[in-house]
């Protein structure tokens, strides 16, 4: 049968399943759907904004890593690396712009107070959590608080929405360990509740984290360097940090601690000693600005409460210094972050604290009073509660 020469026009739709043979090459330029890849010298930022948008590769022409974007949301881009390197690009999930928040505490309460990081005003009652705790985590995501753990001795993890009033939390999971005065991370994916205190007066050194995704149960996913309870919580876009604490090894004596953890939120596993603080001491309440951590206030063990405003580098890895004072000292008190400036909310001095102090992250200065909780307390959620 003599064979005919097809023409372009006659082609209209043919099945992949018809054709055989060696396919003749194709210029890569023709290919339409594929998402391409950028080059540069450097890492990619968060504000790349690829034009391509969720699914452009980048490749570091300097060290070889790749990295895809997975959320091209401008100037909050997540490049997720895939070349064998060390971490992801993402937006700062350490601090909040809208407002703080101090769940729980003691007198043990179950009151959930809200105040604003746009203005300096007095908290107002926001909802409540389950059962009246004091000494519990405290994490973020990007909708909901979570608290964990908590005084009296508790397994039970909650959230409850940082949208709306009168809310309440609901159960979601469980730590693998019973206790309290254990310390709050938050990493854009997971919660992480640190160390603490269980029922023996026995502290532990356990890192476990909890998904923000899927509520269930806590892993355990390592350990400090040592173990301790009433620590400050900071993190910066790939690590948690955990500055200071009470520590209790095999029951009392008990001894403060000057020691600053690093561990990593991309790989499950144990802390690092990262740094000290200037001054010895637990109860701090924990901070954090895009570059550095803070713990401010405390209980040193020997002075009756500590006013000190610490900082220390996320990169460097040196010791903290002194950069500004509370305006009350006291210990025991919640910390959160809005993107400009640490809040240090309630803690003990001897009566209950209610004060609301603010301190710049730009500047090494003093805080200053800018409000107060609906009722004073001690020992509220520590960690990073804040939207």
């Amino acid at each position: 049968m003599p064979s005919s020469k097809l023409k372009n026009s006659m082609l209209v739709d043919i099945a992949g399943s018809k054709l055989t043979g060696a396919m003749p090459a194709i210029d890569g330029s023709a290919l339409t759907g594929v998402s391409g890849f950028m080059k540069n010298a450097s890492d990619p930022a968060t504000d790349t904004n690829p034009s391509g948008g969720v699914g452009i590769g980048w490749v570091n022409t300097s060290d070889g890593e790749i990295f895809i974007c997975t959320d091209a949301t401008t100037d909050a881009n997540v490049w997720y690396n895939v070349g064998g390197g060390d971490g992801d690009v993402a937006p700062f999930h350490g601090a909040g712009q809208i407002s703080g928040f101090s769940a729980g505490g003691a007198p043990n309460t179950n009151r959930i107070d809200k105040y604003s990081f746009t203005s300096n005003a007095d908290a107002t009652d926001h909802g409540d959590i389950s059962t009246a705790h004091s000494n519990t985590s405290g994490s973020s995501s990007t909708t909901h608080g979570y608290v964990a753990g908590g005084e009296p001795a508790a397994v039970t993890i909650e959230k409850f929405p940082f949208a709306g009033s009168n809310v309440s939390t609901t159960d979601v999971g469980d730590l693998t360990v019973l206790r309290y005065g254990t310390t709050g991370c938050s990493g854009i994916t997971h919660g992480y509740s640190c160390g603490g205190r269980n029922p023996s007066s026995t502290d532990i050194n356990v890192i476990e984290k909890h998904s923000f995704s899927t509520d269930g149960n806590a892993t355990d996913v390592g350990d400090m360097t040592i173990v301790r309870m009433q620590a400050a919580g900071t993190q910066s876009t790939t690590h948690g940090h955990i500055s200071g604490g009470n520590s209790r090894p095999g029951g009392p004596p008990a001894t403060n601690t000057n020691r600053i953890d690093k561990f990593s939120f991309s790989t499950d596993g144990n802390a690092t000693d990262l740094a000290d603080l200037s001054v010895t001491r637990q109860g701090s309440g924990g901070h954090s600005s895009s570059t550095h951590g803070y713990a401010s206030g405390g209980h040193d063990g020997t002075t009756p409460y500590v006013n000190t405003i610490d900082k220390f580098s996320f990169a460097a890895g040196s010791n903290a210094t002194d950069v500004g004072d509370l305006t009350v000292a006291r210990y025991l008190l919640s910390g959160t972050s809005s993107s400009t400036h640490g809040y240090s909310a309630g803690g003990y001095l001897g009566p209950n604290s209610d004060t609301i102090d603010k301190f710049p992250f730009a500047s090494n200065a003093n805080a200053t009073d800018v409000g107060n909780l609906t009722i004073a307390r001690y020992a509220p959620g520590n960690g990073s509660l804040q939207y």
